[in-house]
């Protein structure tokens, strides 16, 4: 599976043998606590900074098949946010998992995050780019 886009993303849940559920992870881009000037011009030019998250949500992939309605969904929570962490959560017996199901992997998958560890997760800027995080 070779994801290179958002539209890609809802083309492989789709194409899944088990209905998907998506896990959205929002995240803002902040200086850490007791930062350095260094830490603060490269955050300037946003080359560094940390990523707390700010708001999370599930959705089925007919959803959202679009970015930008996310993003539209998005603003209506008043909450500013610069990335989006994505993982899917795959169903059973051809049901996708409703959110009850979906609760706690999403409070494991902002945990992670909050520790850094985002290697699993595909993660999106708002202009809906697949972004590389180092």
């Amino acid at each position: 599976m070779n994801i290179e886009s958002y539209a890609d993303l809802i083309r492989e849940a789709n194409a899944q043998t088990e209905p998907q559920r998506l896990m959205f992870v929002f995240a803002k881009a902040e200086l850490p606590k007791g930062y350095t000037e260094e830490q603060q011009q490269r955050f300037t030019q946003q080359q560094g900074g940390t990523l707390a998250p700010v708001l999370c949500v599930d959705k089925l992939p007919e959803e959202i098949a679009d970015f930008s309605v996310l993003v539209e969904e998005s603003t209506h929570t008043g909450i500013d946010w610069d990335i989006a962490f994505v993982a899917a959560l795959g169903g059973r017996g051809g049901f996708a998992p409703n959110s009850d199901e979906a609760a706690q992997p999403l409070k494991m998958m902002m945990e992670k995050i909050q520790n850094g560890m985002i290697a699993e997760f595909l993660t999106f800027n708002k202009s809906g780019e697949l972004v590389a995080l180092y």
